[in-house]
């Protein structure tokens, strides 16, 4: 099978509104939480969220087609036109500069949820109105999930699959699977892979508030998101893109692309357990993490860091902990775990996209993200553990391991190496 190498990413989050300031705010411990701005949240348990700011889509992006796409479409076109600049494929105008094959291309974009923000307003514009069903003719195609990948491979003319994958908070790193396994087994030469997400709205919010998932430290926003921590209270909302770009390795040679890193495995499992609990001894995400090893052909002992799911949830936390403990035995203290979720905050469906792109990021540049607004330690958490609370780590870093779990109980787990010719 083919080797599947990364050759260029875009990153769109709340503490960057591209790769090189999502890196610069991993470095530092950025938080990206904030009062809530894209509606009043005054009635509401939460009152913030990870939001994107200071973004002017227009930067890259037509203004009037702007007009017809919702939010998470447009974040996915943002970060994609990033990534493929990196990569080589186009220019800073945006231009093809590399003659790719279209049939050859494509594009698998998550999104966990879609176009919330559309059919939001489409139903109460309808309730506040005569009471006449005069929707907006292009709230479907907004709305819908597949779209980010849709508008992707026609604004780049990508003949090759293209396809949403749809798996709650694990969606990305099941996007990121199906892209690679295209290339692996030669149906594409490259593939446009990722997430998007953008549900802070009212929806939003008033659905994870009604499940008790969201924390409610409105007093102190900046330090909610706290993975690990005693007093964590639930995960903060967040919203963003992450865009990768996978190719064949003899295809990325052959262009003379430069190689970022490689995907070198991954694996997906069920918990088979409940809609929203975790499984209580991380039975499904210990599988998933110890396939992925067994894909990768790597032993435990060749992960340097483990950017876990970690959403600052009370359950959710300790249970991942003890799958990756199952799963790497004794090994587990010689590595770094971090959650950058403590900073972007969970962004459900482009969650594995963002934080693929961080351990992406943490190859290239030798560093471990922190697990900022660490306070007290949580008792039922093993101390000999690594969680690199509150700094980053400057450390070599060749193996980075990218976590994903969603309701349903789906999981998620892929590795990225450093590539070696």
């Amino acid at each position: 099978m083919k080797r599947v190498v990364v050759t260029g990413i875009g990153a769109l989050t709340a503490i960057g509104n591209n790769v090189p300031e999502y890196l610069e705010g991993l470095k530092s411990g950025k938080s990206g939480a904030q009062p809530i701005t894209q509606f009043d949240p005054e009635q509401f348990k939460t009152q913030f969220a990870c939001e994107v700011t200071n973004w002017d889509p227009t930067d890259r992006l037509d203004k009037r087609a702007i007009r017809r796409l919702d939010r998470y479409i447009v974040m996915a076109l943002y970060a994609a036109d990033e990534a493929l600049k990196m990569a080589g494929i186009n220019n800073e105008a945006g231009e093809r500069i590399f003659d790719l094959d279209p049939d050859r291309a494509g594009a698998i974009v998550a999104s966990g949820i879609g176009g919330l923000g559309t059919l939001e307003k489409e139903i109460m514009d309808f309730a506040d109105g005569s009471g006449t069903p005069r929707y907006n003719p292009f709230m479907i195609p907004k709305m819908i999930a597949n779209m980010g990948a849709g508008h992707i491979s026609m604004e780049h003319n990508l003949r090759g699959p293209s396809y949403a994958t749809v798996s709650a908070c694990a969606s990305g790193g099941h996007a990121l699977a199906a892209a690679a396994d295209d290339i692996r087994l030669g149906r594409a030469d490259l593939m446009i892979t990722g997430g998007s997400e953008a549900v802070v709205t009212k929806v939003g919010i008033g659905g994870f508030n009604s499940m008790k998932a969201l924390s409610t430290r409105n007093d102190d926003y900046k330090t909610a998101s706290r993975p690990y921590d005693a007093e964590r209270d639930g995960f903060v909302l967040g919203e963003g893109a992450g865009i990768i770009i996978l190719e064949s390795l003899d295809h990325a040679l052959a262009r003379g692309a430069t190689i970022l890193a490689e995907v070198a495995g991954y694996a997906a499992s069920s918990d088979a357990y409940h809609i929203s609990a975790p499984h209580p001894e991380g039975a499904g995400a210990k599988m998933a993490m110890i396939n992925a090893l067994k894909y990768a052909e790597l032993k435990a002992s060749d992960v340097d860091y483990i950017n876990t799911h970690g959403t600052s949830t009370p359950l959710g936390d300790t249970a991942e902990l003890k799958a990756i403990q199952l799963a790497f035995g004794e090994d587990v203290y010689d590595l770094n775990i971090s959650s950058t979720k403590s900073m972007t905050g969970h962004l459900l469906g482009a969650a594995a996209a963002v934080e693929s792109v961080a351990c992406i990021l943490a190859i290239q540049h030798n560093f471990v993200p922190p697990t900022i607004n660490h306070f007290t330690d949580d008792p039922e958490i093993d101390p000999k553990l690594d969680l690199t609370f509150n700094k980053s780590v400057e450390k070599p870093v060749n193996v980075a391991l990218s976590n994903t779990f969603g309701f349903g109980g789906h999981n998620s787990a892929t590795i990225f190496k450093r590539y070696n010719p």
